[in-house]
């Protein structure tokens, strides 16, 4: 049952599905999801937190730098791996999600993650 109430619980935030729907297209270093999002690194980070809990996402460590992507099939529950399909297929052509990718776009050109590790 924990697995189900973190899942509809990382799912009830609109800057939870902002994040999940930009690492859709790949993995995403902490700096440009702040940059993308436009809130306080605390809060983001509060943010990646609660997805990691659901096991929605997963990170990994590089140096100072932490790098974050949508959790795979082995990582992630049936639960997840069920809401993250339903998620990225119900976001898709959204308003919100369209202006992230561009501004995503953006922000990968101007912030790659090589920019990051610096």
């Amino acid at each position: 049952m924990f697995d189900i109430m973190a899942v509809t619980k990382a799912l009830a935030d609109e800057n939870r599905v902002r994040i999940l729907a930009a690492l859709g297209n790949g993995e995403l270093c902490v700096c440009q999801l702040i940059e993308l999002i436009g809130l306080a690194p605390s809060t983001v980070s509060k943010h990646l937190s609660i997805l990691r809990t659901a096991r929605l996402i997963q990170g990994r460590k590089n140096g100072r730098w932490m790098y974050y992507r949508l959790a795979d099939g082995q990582a992630a529950p049936r639960e997840a791996r069920t809401a993250l399909v339903w998620l990225l297929e119900a976001v898709e052509g959204r308003k919100t999600i369209l202006d992230d990718r561009r501004r995503l776009a953006k922000v990968i050109e101007t912030m790659p993650a090589e920019t990051c590790r610096r």
